[in-house]
């Protein structure tokens, strides 16, 4: 394994100098203003370069772009961008764009293998109802948050996640995401049952994939008969005992969501303890962007070399605005988040207008042990990113 990862490591071009850039000051807007700019023209570039269904996902190393079609779990987050940047730069092309490819989605709404129907329908679909009130757009959604629904157990008290592998009934912790999908739901089509499928399932998540220190792990598999955990494991973490950083911001976003559903003080105390294990982690780099793994430096002396995630740093700072706006000391969650935006913005990690396979972050990671995706751009970065942004311009009460 060490030898793999080295190897890996090594054939990494990216270093920590590039990241030594210094940010704006805290007064000004302008990296905001810059941002936005980038955003509009990869965006429309991006819309008339790829076809609807066929939606971009990540860049391979010989830069081709890897696409992701209609049944990939990734699929939602172009279209979901699409819809945030017409919020973020009110370019009208961009919501035809976005009405394009989210309605190239629609067969999505008969999936019934995966967990992940609220990346793919509800950042796709529930935007777009968001955004316009289109009753167009609610078919799907009804559809796909009753198999995501019928994926809960209530003996173990979860909602599966994988049906692949030789697991009993794995549950990882990115499941927390798709929660929102089944809170929406449960309100808008009257299913108090989904709502309570949700909690239910962060409550169990809570109990037994955290750790004293308030990490998570990344997958637990359980006994579907008893409801006993079986193993806990990693599938895209260093080691099983390590803290795979993407893994800490999905539960970080996730525990933040369900206080706002629910206003169950026990998601909150959660949200709030996850933060600090971030924020305060004494291997977190200047800059906020995190190494793809916390626990890769305890392995190797790669301080130089291991891969940052953008992807981890931009749903960190989506859900630490969103706990900002919680909390009475909620400064110290929006000025971290801030902190991780100006430097997602800044040269080191923001693309260049018509470079990036047309992505707007760079140097994310997907599965570094298994050599796919890294530092690359990913869609779901770009998602997050946005959202993070839309989030900051309305606590900061920018005008867009």
């Amino acid at each position: 394994m060490k030898k793999l990862i080295s190897t890996l490591l090594t054939a990494s071009t990216f270093t920590l100098t590039c990241f030594a850039q210094s940010a704006p000051e805290n007064t000004s807007t302008k990296w905001f203003e810059k941002t936005t700019s980038v955003i509009a023209y990869q965006l429309n570039k991006a819309a008339k370069t790829y076809e609807p269904g066929q939606n971009p996902r990540s860049v391979y190393p010989d830069g081709k772009v890897r696409l992701a079609p209609y049944d990939d779990w990734t699929t939602g987050f172009f279209p979901g961008s699409l819809w945030y940047g017409y919020e973020l730069t009110g370019d009208k092309k961009l919501a035809d764009e976005a009405k394009r490819f989210t309605l190239a989605l629609d067969s999505v709404r008969y999936l019934t293998h995966t967990h992940d129907l609220g990346f793919m329908l509800y950042c796709s679909y529930g935007n777009a109802f968001r955004i316009t009130g289109d009753k167009t757009y609610l078919p799907a959604l009804t559809d796909g948050a009753k198999h995501l629904y019928a994926r809960f157990n209530r003996k173990v008290g979860v909602i599966r996640s994988w049906d692949f592998g030789t697991w009993k009934y794995p549950v990882i912790i990115d499941n927390m995401m798709n929660l929102e999908y089944l809170y929406w739901a449960a309100k808008e089509f009257n299913k108090p049952a989904y709502a309570d499928a949700a909690s239910t399932h962060a409550m169990t998540t809570m109990k037994n994939h955290y750790r004293k220190d308030h990490s998570s792990y990344h997958v637990v598999d359980y006994d579907p008969e008893t409801g006993k955990v079986l193993r806990k494991v990693t599938h895209q973490g260093l080691t099983n005992e390590s803290a795979w950083s993407r893994g800490q911001a999905w539960g970080l976003y996730g525990y933040t969501m369900c206080y706002e559903n629910t206003k169950n003080q026990k998601f909150l105390v959660q949200a709030e303890d996850i933060a600090a294990f971030i924020m305060n982690h004494p291997r977190m780099p200047k800059d906020k962007i995190p190494v793809w793994d916390f626990d890769v430096h305890n392995a190797l002396d790669v301080d130089e070399r291991a891969p940052r995630d953008a992807s981890a740093a931009a749903i960190t700072a989506s859900a630490l605005l969103d706990l900002s706006t919680k909390v009475k000391d909620g400064k110290k969650y929006f000025d971290y988040a801030e902190d991780i935006l100006k430097s997602l913005s800044s040269d080191a990690y923001l693309s260049k207008p018509g470079e990036n396979g047309l992505f707007i972050l760079k140097h994310s990671v997907g599965a570094f042990l298994y050599n796919s995706e890294i530092d690359t751009p990913i869609d779901y970065a770009d998602y997050y990113y946005l959202e993070a942004l839309k989030r900051y311009a309305d606590i900061k009460k920018i005008k867009l």
